[in-house]
């Protein structure tokens, strides 16, 4: 059997697809197979058989915090968003969910059930796994805060693991430096609060979201953490870049810690020349280091 044979038994399986397709940012070169598991179980087998074969592979939720390289990946890509998105709400509060859900879905899902605590993620267009890889957050919250345990694949093996041992912290994991550990789900305790309160609150954040953000135009959201000292975007602005272009990427006139594709015809290279100029202008003139929270995938 051909590698895409074997892999085919376990998902469906696609062969040289374009990550333009399955990224926010509409870049990203081809790929030899982008792979849906068929489920949990058969996820295990197809690592297994990427070992196998020594098939380098990116795990990919729902590619809203991601910049994928312009050139072709010879490997895979498995994607969760489509098989692992059960979720289970318990009347205390308990809400246990795996790594392929909409953290916008389950925000939604935690309001009806009168659950207090998603509200900051009820605007972030991303998947649980994607999530805690890199402690997502909005409005002072992060999804950490609200972790029991986390399911991970780690060294071929399933196992819950404490929030304590992972190394959380502003825009941050463990996960980060052990790129082979597979997050798969997690649990988290909410509280129970007033369905109406906390629609409300949900409603004005999605309207602020609208208000400041470019979410018509092709981007990944935030792409500095904010420094200590300054908001991100203000920094930005200061340094005179909100609509400086290179390429097909712009700063976004909307929001200038956003970088936009504008055209729809950026290439990856052309966002990471402009976060270069950002980062070395940052640096010159104020002496503030900006880190990335946008994951560059390179291959």
């Amino acid at each position: 059997m051909s590698v895409q044979e074997k892999l085919a038994v376990y998902g469906r399986v696609l062969c040289n697809e374009s990550m333009k397709k399955h990224t926010t940012y509409r870049i990203g070169g081809t790929v030899d197979y982008f792979i849906y598991p068929k489920n949990e179980l058969a996820l295990t087998r197809i690592l297994q058989i990427l070992k196998e074969e020594n098939i380098p592979y990116h795990v990919l939720g729902r590619g809203s915090n991601i910049l994928c390289s312009d050139a072709h990946f010879h490997g895979a890509i498995i994607n969760l968003d489509r098989t692992l998105n059960d979720f289970f709400f318990e009347e205390d509060g308990v809400l246990l969910a795996q790594a392929g859900c909409s953290i916008i879905n389950l925000s939604v899902e935690a309001m009806k059930h009168s659950m207090s605590g998603l509200e900051f993620a009820s605007g972030i267009p991303g998947s649980i796994g994607g999530a805690l890889y890199m402690n997502a957050g909005a409005y002072k919250a992060n999804i950490a805060s609200l972790l029991k345990s986390v399911y991970v694949w780690k060294d071929g093996c399933i196992e819950w693991m404490d929030p304590k041992d992972l190394d959380y912290d502003y825009r941050h994991s463990i996960f980060q430096k052990h790129k082979d550990w597979l997050i798969l789900g997690a649990c988290f305790q909410l509280n129970k609060g007033d369905r109406k309160e906390i629609e409300a609150l949900m409603d004005s954040r999605r309207q602020r979201r609208m208000d400041a953000q470019p979410l018509n135009m092709p981007c990944a959201g935030s792409v500095f953490r904010n420094p200590e000292s300054v908001p991100a975007w203000k920094l930005i602005e200061q340094l005179g870049l909100r609509g400086y272009e290179i390429g097909g990427a712009q700063v976004s006139l909307k929001h200038a810690n956003f970088i936009v594709n504008k055209n729809g015809e950026a290439k990856a290279k052309d966002v990471l020349d402009l976060i270069s100029l950002i980062q070395t202008k940052a640096k010159e003139e104020y002496g503030i280091d900006l880190i990335t929270e946008v994951e560059h995938l390179v291959w």
